[in-house]
């Protein structure tokens, strides 16, 4: 091939990799905590876990995007160079030791560069650190519930917010709650504080999914699996069962509320003082805050 050709079809695929890696990479539309419209890419991470799966996704992205572009510009190559008007005669070679050598240790190396940072994530996931709190949740056709058993047992179901609901407390209380994510009740943990899950459920398969947090686990009657995160962003974040559980499986979503330690100190001692009314409204005005809100008031 003309060296003109080569530099052209390597600037061809200069550009083609770098527009599949950016968009590979989060588009600009990502957002803490739940998805948006026109999202392309996942929620952005607020966990370390999450931040090195998305790192790991987005590392192997550009190496197979690269590995593509390459094994299209030599597929292209060979169809122009080899086929029958420019070789009338074709080749009679059978083997090529280089090549061999070659498209057999280049593979291997790439798969080991692969695999080194997968171990570490795997060890990362599953080498679990010393909880500051833990909570058990139970799946149930089709809604969650909750256990804090450093909280003396305190327990409460999570049911998603209908419609009506939904527009009733944003005309209470001013915030938005998205439809089919949001829940009467929320799964409340103090920022940057190593969180276990405890996850099970009592009639068929579920599964506990946080998308911002990397944390997913299956549901399993009978048995008791796990799961764990450290939040390192205020805010609340939303999930759904990622195991199809029958016809209201889109409906049992997960919300995670993310306050600081002072917020959790306060709402832990409502708690555990069986004070319902004075929980939910450190909560509420925690909620307010991290929208930028001040109080109801402000908010009517």
């Amino acid at each position: 091939m003309k060296p003109t050709t080569i530099g052209s079809l390597m600037s061809l695929t200069g550009v083609a990799a770098a527009a599949l890696i950016a968009l590979a990479m989060p588009a600009v539309a990502a957002t803490y905590g739940q998805p948006v419209d026109g999202q392309f890419g996942m929620q952005l991470p607020a966990s370390p876990v999450a931040e090195s799966i998305q790192s790991f996704h987005n590392n192997v992205t550009i190496i197979i995007t690269l590995i593509t572009i390459f094994v299209l510009g030599l597929m292209v190559y060979v169809m122009w160079r080899f086929n029958e008007t420019r070789n009338p005669e074709p080749s009679r070679f059978t083997h090529n030791t280089a090549v061999e050598v070659a498209w057999t240790v280049i593979p291997i190396i790439i798969l080991v560069i692969i695999a080194v940072p997968s171990f570490k994530l795997l060890n990362l996931q599953y080498s679990y650190p010393k909880p500051d709190l833990t909570i058990k949740a139970t799946g149930y056709q089709w809604y969650w519930s909750y256990e804090y058993p450093d909280l003396g047992g305190h327990t409460f179901d999570a049911v998603m917010l209908s419609d009506d609901e939904r527009a009733s407390l944003k005309a209470e209380t001013g915030l938005d709650y998205p439809r089919n994510l949001a829940t009467d009740n929320e799964v409340v943990v103090p920022l940057n504080k190593v969180v276990h899950v405890l996850v099970t459920a009592q009639d068929v398969l579920h599964n506990w999914t946080v998308p911002s947090f990397g944390s997913k686990t299956d549901a399993v009657p009978g048995r008791l699996t796990s799961t764990w995160f450290q939040a390192t962003r205020e805010g609340v974040y939303y999930g759904q069962c990622s195991e199809l559980c029958g016809k209201d499986h889109a409906f049992m979503p997960i919300t995670v509320r993310v306050v600081k330690q002072a917020t959790f100190d306060a709402w832990t001692a409502a708690v555990k003082a069986k004070d319902k009314k004075g929980a939910k409204k450190i909560l509420q005005q925690a909620a307010l805050e991290q929208a930028g809100i001040k109080t109801v008031a402000t908010a009517q």
